[in-house]
């Protein structure tokens, strides 16, 4: 939407097959039909013939996204601090984005699946609309895009890159290399929403603050202390501690900042304005309708049993869906991961390694599929709230596949073998050629599919109209270049559409290996420096030039995630322990000697600086709290003024 807000450009595409339409029958054909359905309720559309499909491209005026808007009764913040329901009437009252516009991506996104879902049929008889020789009956009150989408008339829809934009955050992010962590965050944020922002955000601090203990590794490794190395190790160890606990206090304040520098108001499961689909509202909306009719009707204390009731069968359904990860795990996962872990210690060939890996990494791939496949059919039984809570339950339950397949072999060659030398290569291996690897992979399959795809695309053009022909086929259309690009979704499944669960992964996978193992390989921390000033402009790349634009999601934190890293950070001060007591003790005979006993007192040294500097920053700055303060008693007194006034009015009609 331009600063103006007049109208937006084309954002949204409905692809449908070409047809063969004969002389006379527009009137009946459901492709016209839906498009003059289209345009009834206010959308601009610009149709554009591809080379197999047609596509319908969408665009809208302000005061329809704001119409929109007041139907669908989205909550934006106003001038005087509180979030209200949206009223087109009332839209001077309402607070515009940064860059001026009136409605986020979010919101404009939701906008348009409202008025092109919500066109139903509201006269008193069936419809009977032609697609080529077919017929079907539109019914009464039936949304005519889902009665499509079922007979395989439209076949996806999906949002649109701006080009305008695209190409401005190509040169401005994407390809700004030698800005190493600097990221346009408000322009991320108006371009792709809340969550892919908060993304980027997290992963340019992140980078940022692994520069200090990347220094400092670098350090330890170029310099031999001699016999003080036994003493700079623990200080080390602290060190990492207190950074990690650091970072992610000042992580909550950036993010704190984010939210308010952008308007947000965090609630507990939707960013305001994005209200559930339709697929959402039937999952998790419509029950907290259910639950307002149940107070109405019910007595106080069966409404109360039902609560409870609710919320322990909820808690019991998760805990039976985490048992059987859990036991899948152990059962399966754990053998498997130490049988390739015993073998990689004992082959001495290099080749025989090399080949061994191969074929472990082949199989875990297949294994992880399968379990994160199960675990989506798991969610799908849990009583979640909200689409955000599913997501977590569903992270929780895949991290955990992804933690023994990551951490077992480099348990076993620290704690059983003691063989730092194994270990360090592994580590080495892993940050290095795998996320290299992995970072390739990440922009060269999306990439390969595109071109598969516009191969087969072209290639059947060509065999329709003939080969004899010998005329060239080409794609002239860029939405029919976007429609070929791969969507943004998880490895683990289509069925998760997010798909910064796999860049999160990577992050939280990373974040482990430099915490559990820093006082075995300190110089692990600039590896992982370096990997992550890569990754911020490859991920930008994925998003801008290989992918489709995302569907906007409405978490306004990282969620689960930050659970994850604080639970690694808390494994990492038992894991480090030990691994001081390893290397104190290295003939093996475990005995509580001055220095093994120092170690626990490290310990305890740590987690009390842990818990010690989790209260001693506070999680938001002093500015965003003043400023929630003022707008909650600017609210206050609007309300209170409003409640004078109506009792006022009241009492004077009444004498």
């Amino acid at each position: 939407m331009n600063g103006n807000g007049e109208e937006t450009g084309f954002e949204v595409v409905l692809v449908v097959p070409k047809r063969g339409l004969m002389e006379g029958d527009e009137m009946s054909d459901c492709i016209e039909f839906l498009v003059s359905e289209l345009k009834k309720v206010g959308l601009i559309v610009e149709r554009v013939l591809g080379i197999s499909d047609e596509f319908i491209k969408l665009a809208a005026p302000l005061e329809v996204l704001g119409r929109a808007a007041t139907a669908l009764q989205i909550k934006k913040p106003t001038h005087i601090g509180m979030d209200l329901q949206f009223e087109w009437d009332q839209v001077a009252a309402f607070v515009r984005q940064p860059d001026g516009s009136l409605f986020s991506w979010c919101e404009r996104f939701h906008c348009f699946h409202h008025l092109i879902y919500g066109i139903v049929n509201r006269t008193e008889s069936s419809v009977t609309v032609r697609f080529d020789n077919k017929e079907f009956q539109w019914e009464m009150g039936e949304s005519l895009l889902k009665q499509m989408e079922s007979e395989g008339i439209v076949k996806q829809v999906f949002p649109l890159h701006d080009e305008k934009k695209r190409k401005m955050l190509l040169r401005s992010w994407a390809l700004k290399w030698l800005d190493f962590t600097w990221q346009p965050i408000d322009e991320i944020y108006l371009y792709f929403g809340t969550k892919v922002a908060t993304y980027f955000a997290f992963l340019g601090m992140y980078t940022r603050w692994l520069f200090f203990p990347a220094a400092w590794g670098l350090t330890l490794q170029l310099l031999d202390f001699g016999s003080w190395q036994l003493l700079v190790l623990p200080i080390f160890f602290i060190f990492t501690i207190s950074w990690a606990v650091l970072f992610f206090q000042f992580w909550k304040r950036k993010n704190a900042a984010l939210l308010t520098r952008w308007n947000i108001s965090y609630s507990a499961s939707l960013e305001p304005g994005c209200k559930a689909t339709d697929t959402e509202r039937s999952s998790f909306i419509q029950p907290s309708i259910d639950f307002k009719k149940k107070i109405v009707t019910d007595k106080p204390k069966e409404r109360d049993k039902k609560f409870q009731r609710d919320e322990w069968f909820g808690r019991l359904l998760r805990i039976r869906n985490d048992a059987i990860v859990v036991f899948g795990i152990i059962c399966l996962q754990l053998p498997f991961e130490l049988a390739y872990a015993h073998l990689y210690e004992v082959i001495e060939s290099n080749i025989m390694k090399f080949g061994l890996t191969a074929m472990y990494l082949l199989a875990i791939q297949y294994y992880t599929k399968i379990g994160g496949k199960i675990s989506v059919k798991l969610i799908k039984y849990e009583n979640n709230r909200s689409t955000e809570s599913s997501a977590d339950s569903l992270v929780y339950k895949v991290f955990g596949l992804y933690f023994m397949q990551s951490y077992i072999g480099l348990f076993y060659h620290a704690l059983l073998y003691r063989n730092f030398l194994t270990l360090r290569q592994v580590l080495i291996q892993r940050l290095i050629v795998s996320q290299v690897l992995e970072n390739l992979l990440e922009n060269s399959i999306p990439y390969l599919k595109y071109s598969y795809k516009k191969y087969k695309a072209v290639h059947k053009r060509k065999d329709e109209n003939g080969s004899s022909e010998g005329k060239s086929v080409q794609l002239s259309s860029r939405v029919e270049k976007e429609y070929l690009k791969p969507t943004y979704c998880a490895s683990i499944g289509k069925e998760f559409e997010d798909g910064l669960f796999d860049d999160f992964l990577e992050l939280a996978l990373q974040f482990g290996m430099i915490m559990m193992f820093a006082c075995a390989f300190p110089l692990v921390f600039a590896f992982a420096a370096l990997n992550n000033i890569t990754e911020i402009r490859t991920d930008a790349l994925k998003l801008l030039a290989m992918l489709r634009r995302p569907i906007p999601r409405a978490a306004a934190t990282i969620g689960a995630w930050l659970n994850i890293f604080q639970f690694l950070m808390l494994m990492s001060i038992c894991t480090n322990c030990v691994l001081l007591v390893c290397l104190y003790d290295e003939e093996g005979k475990w005995q509580i000697e001055p220095g093994l006993a120092a170690i626990l007192i490290i310990e305890h040294i740590v987690l009390l600086i842990k818990f010690a500097f989790s209260h001693f920053v506070p999680e938001e700055p002093a500015w965003v709290k003043a400023n929630r303060v003022k707008n909650a008693a600017q609210a206050q007194d609007m309300c209170s003024k409003q409640l004078l006034r109506s009792l006022y009015s009241l009492e004077r009609k009444r004498d």
